[in-house]
């Protein structure tokens, strides 16, 4: 591909089952055994990205490589970029840079996004057109936050969308019994207060009429505007729900048999995963697609959306249940490594209200540890598991194979509401990490 900043290049597109462009795989097979490559770096983006977003995050994140290998260094590197569909709400800020708003603007949905819904959902553009109007208007009327959530979970509830490596919950909870999440079957009104009271903490608003404004809610038909804010977080948290799952399917489906195929080329690339946001899912479960025998070398995760406990035996708040992913670090011949940042406010505040609400295996209890997402809190619950500085991981301490957690507050630490530095990975220091991670150019 030309106009990147690393050869060789390639992309890997796949479509929401998993089903790869059978063109650009044999193009990166002859090309990677040809150019007889010592590793290969497997890059996937998150939710929230558009083809050509992607190819620009790939493009930004590894330009630093050639430069930190050096010209004579003994690694023969190749780049692959995963492209998979995934939904873009387009009033988010991207790659740590703040999102501004025209003055005046009205609520509601943007024109990019009205489009990417209906995209992700076919047929549904009727539905996809009430919504907007109704976030528009923000009628003063619970009934009509009522009707809101009765379309988003008609949203939810699309054909194929069930089911898949992605449906069950990461921490082993129950989800109720048509695969929708509990989030669309509760009182609406509870569900937007939640989303809304995160969003109000998410932007800062901390002062006493913002507080009070937001606690006199439910007050009367004055009091409905910041609950509006919640339903539009509800409609994004549909899309999250729909884009998790497939992330999953993905991986399992669709990148784990390529890599397999990769590993069987003689002579085969050691493999190195990398994954953002849902990216990091998709090569988790990606692990759990590879042929059996198959390994890769490691796999660094950066911001990963996904809950904290998926790589543990055994679940702290449900000791008989193991997280979703339990087995997949025994899959990689390197270290597991996940990245992670107080500053990301999409996973420390907004990702455990929507894993609330979309599970119900038991009620909520004060200080609840199974909600926390792994790109905040890191990896939990994994015995021989360390935690380490960004510096102490640069210095050379990362293990040798397993998991390990490392806190990139130090540099993933710039965005604005309601992601804050979710999107922020774009550093010299997180391209080092992975050099780190999978040992490449060390000999």
């Amino acid at each position: 591909m030309t106009g990147m900043s690393v050869r060789p290049y390639w992309e890997l597109r796949f479509d929401a089952d998993g089903d790869v462009d059978t063109r650009q795989r044999d193009r990166l097979l002859e090309g990677a055994a040809q150019a007889e490559l010592t590793d290969l770096v497997v890059f996937s983006h998150g939710w929230n990205n558009t083809r050509t977003m992607a190819t620009r995050l790939y493009d930004r994140f590894f330009a630093p490589f050639p430069g930190l290998l050096g010209e004579a260094g003994p690694a023969r590197l190749g780049y692959v970029g995963v492209v998979w569909p995934s939904m873009r709400f387009a009033d988010e800020s991207l790659g740590g840079l703040p999102r501004e708003q025209a003055p005046g603007a009205p609520p509601g949905l943007d024109a990019d996004t009205h489009r990417a819904l209906d995209v992700v959902f076919p047929g549904r553009q009727q539905i996809v057109a009430r919504l907007a109007e109704l976030l528009a208007e923000r009628p003063e009327r619970l009934a009509a936050l009522d009707e809101f959530a009765v379309l988003v979970r008609g949203l939810v509830r699309v054909r194929g969308m069930s089911g898949g490596a992605g449906d069950a919950a990461d921490t082993g909870a129950e989800r109720d019994e048509d695969g929708v999440p509990a989030m669309f079957g509760e009182d609406v009104t509870e569900v937007c207060e939640r989303f809304a009271a995160a969003l109000t903490e998410a932007r800062g608003k901390t002062d006493s009429e913002d507080r009070a404004a937001f606690d006199s809610g439910l007050g009367g038909l004055g009091g409905l505007g910041g609950l509006w804010d919640g339903a539009h977080e509800l409609l994004r948290q549909g899309t999250y729900y729909v884009m998790k799952r497939r992330a999953g399917t993905v991986g399992r489906e669709g990148l784990g048999p390529v890599l397999g195929a990769l590993a069987s080329l003689r002579p085969a690339p050691r493999l190195h995963l990398v994954g953002h946001s849902f990216g990091g899912r998709l090569v988790s479960f990606a692990l759990t697609g590879l042929p059996e025998g198959a390994t890769v070398a490691s796999v660094t995760l950066l911001q990963g959306a996904f809950s904290t406990y998926a790589f543990a035996e055994r679940l702290p708040h449900a000791a008989d249940r193991g997280g979703v992913l339990r087995d997949a670090p025994r899959r990689v011949g390197g270290p597991l490594v996940s990245c992670h940042s107080r500053h990301d406010t999409a996973l420390g505040l907004l990702y455990p209200v929507a894993s609330r609400a979309s599970w119900d295996d038991a009620p909520l209890l004060p200080g609840d540890i199974r909600w926390g997402a792994i790109g905040y809190d890191g990896v939990q619950a994994v015995d021989d598991c360390p935690r380490l500085e960004l510096a102490e991981a640069l210095d050379g301490r990362l293990p040798a194979g397993g998991c390990v957690s490392v806190d990139v507050s130090e540099v993933v630490r710039h965005g604005v509401p309601p992601a804050g530095a979710h999107s922020d990975i774009c550093h010299e220091e997180l391209a080092r990490v992975v050099l780190r991670a999978g040992r490449i150019g060390e000999g």
